[in-house]
């Protein structure tokens, strides 16, 4: 068995990339690293052309970016939204969608402990509500992304009934949120995803998403059906167990390991395939 294992860029895909190139190499697979592809449009593209035979997407993102579903009618069940597209992928594409994990790496709004007190917000509702009586308080840092997706504020306003040109938006770099809200900056509120490690690390609360807007990101391993068939049994086996144990929880104290502890992600992932006895 060889495979090439893929990866977007960001800090949770390079250690899923890594868990995974270790995870094989572990079951006597040759692999070849090409994790850290910059966007999901060009790893995706990588896989349906056989550059790479294999990465973690997120269903979310399956079923509005790559198979072009609106988001606004994705199922709010997480073996509905994953049947719903690993169907759809293989039909149209021969991609099989494998190893399903409860990690659900969504977006969010997040705030500061004494934020969320000083406002009395602790869900969307009350965001929206805030919105109305004290704009200025509802101040909202985001990356150019959230603030322009139809699953972003947009679809955040409309949801839970606010006008996002009320709300006082700072664009900004991601990684910036997580200064710029402890801080009480430019913002008292900003956009992150759920599983990343900086939340804790900076003593944020997520706010609940009480209407159920955002759609789910579980996170499942991708794999041309070509690929996937002769070596099926091997990967399930391999995989299966390796995604029932990654809930959000335990990816978020992973990407903080990197994020705020500063270890390699080949690191992290080495050492918790180790803890869980993925891996001798």
């Amino acid at each position: 068995m060889s495979f090439t294992v893929g990866s977007k860029e960001f800090t949770e895909q390079l250690v899923m990339g890594q868990i995974t190139l270790m995870a094989l190499e572990n079951a006597g697979a040759e692999v070849t690293d090409e994790t850290g592809i910059t966007g999901t449009a060009n790893v995706r593209k990588a896989l349906e052309a056989g550059q790479i035979d294999m990465y973690w997407e997120y269903t979310g993102t399956g079923f509005g970016e790559i198979l072009g579903n609106e988001i606004t009618e994705a199922p709010t069940d997480q073996q509905e939204m994953f049947d719903a597209v690993a169907k759809q992928d293989l039909a149209e594409n021969n991609i099989q969608w494998t190893a399903l994990a409860p990690v659900n790496n969504t977006y969010a709004l997040a705030t500061t402990a004494s934020a969320s007190e000083e406002f009395q917000v602790t869900t969307l509702s009350d965001y929206a509500g805030l919105v109305a009586s004290d704009p200025d308080g509802a101040s909202l840092c985001a990356a150019s992304e959230f603030i322009n997706r139809s699953d972003g504020l947009p679809g955040v306003a409309e949801a839970y009934g606010f006008d996002p040109a009320e709300v006082p938006t700072t664009e900004v770099d991601l990684s910036l949120v997580f200064t710029e809200v402890p801080s009480g900056g430019s913002c008292n509120f900003g956009e992150v995803f759920a599983t990343d490690g900086r939340i804790p690390a900076n003593e944020m609360v997520v706010l609940e998403d009480d209407k159920a807007f955002f759609p789910i990101y579980n996170l499942a391993l991708t794999v041309p059906k070509d690929v996937y068939d002769p070596n099926a049994e091997a990967l399930d086996a391999i995989f299966g167990p390796i995604a029932e144990a990654l809930d959000t929880q335990t990816l978020q104290g992973l990407n903080a390991q990197v994020d705020v502890d500063g270890l390699l992600p080949e690191e992290v992932a080495q050492a918790w395939l180790e803890e869980n006895g993925f891996i001798g």
